[in-house]
């Protein structure tokens, strides 16, 4: 064997190794970006069409509806089967440190504390992506794949107004009735078990709860709960109108939207949450 043959196969070893290089920067990072600037004009031709459409009468109200009663019926049941066990776990956990500090008197408060400013929009919003934006994905991907969407474009049908703006406006409408939805059966979950299973005044319960939770969080609850709802249906959206590959790409497509939704939407939460404490600062709980 010769120099020549033994170069050869180290040759094609270095052009493997940089062709799958090439390759992973224009399957993650490029394409990330590429992904995060069709989501951003995703983003601001929605809200702008929003607006136009709604004031000059050509809003989608049939689709609008249609989707709203799909999503709602969709992740109703789903988040109260979710917001029951939460507010429990945070009655037992708040119970165990309550009771090493001597403060079981706090038990509303801590319920208003965590439930109304934290938990209410974020499991609704991780609820919406998982059970509602799973299937928007699904629906603007099948029907990328099955050409509709090019087909609407050849009639001269503007897709973001007669499929995305309606899923915008529904999603943010179901994410504010979500967010309702927690904070009540978070509070009923939280109250009756601090009652009946931890021996709990009822009077004090509500007394604390009254205290220390003011209309303020819940107002910024439902400015979360926008945020959230309009992030989803941006994300899943987008998703569903990139899709390629198939029915295979339609599955991935779902699966990229739901991990991508619920990741941003805990920086989110955190940006938000911190941003609230720094303007707003409080002294008490």
């Amino acid at each position: 064997m010769t120099v020549q043959d033994n170069a050869k196969p180290r040759n094609e070893g270095v052009k493997a190794i940089e062709d799958w290089s090439t390759g992973w920067v224009k399957r993650h990072p490029t394409a990330s970006i590429d992904t995060v600037g069709d989501q951003f004009v995703l983003g601001v031709r929605t809200i702008q069409y929003f607006f136009v459409d709604l004031f000059t009468g050509k809003f989608q109200w049939a689709e609008f509806v249609r989707q709203g009663a799909f999503m709602a019926g969709t992740s109703v049941l789903p988040t109260i089967l979710v917001a029951l066990p939460i507010g429990v776990t945070l009655s037992i956990q708040f119970a165990l440190l309550a009771g090493q500090v001597g403060a079981t008197s706090l038990a509303g408060a801590a319920s208003g504390l965590v439930v109304i400013r934290q938990a209410a929009s974020l499991v609704a919003a991780i609820l919406m992506a998982a059970a509602v934006g799973s299937a928007i994905t699904a629906d603007l991907g099948s029907r990328t794949m099955r050409e509709e969407i090019d087909a609407m474009e050849v009639m001269g049908v503007s897709v973001l107004r007669r499929l995305v703006v309606p899923r915008f406006a529904a999603s943010i409408l179901v994410a504010l009735a979500l967010t309702g939805i927690v904070c009540f059966t978070g509070f009923i979950a939280s109250y009756l078990f601090n009652v009946f299973f931890q021996s709990g005044a009822p009077g004090s319960f509500v007394q604390t709860f009254a205290a220390f939770t003011k209309t303020d969080d819940m107002v910024v609850a439902m400015f979360k709960a926008i945020i959230y709802g309009a992030i989803v249906a941006i994300v899943c959206c987008q998703k569903g109108l990139a899709t390629k590959g198939g029915p295979t790409g339609v599955a991935n497509s779902v699966n990229a939207a739901v991990v991508e939704s619920i990741l941003v939407l805990m920086v989110v939460n955190v940006a938000i949450s911190q941003l609230y404490i720094m303007i707003f600062p409080r002294t008490g709980l």
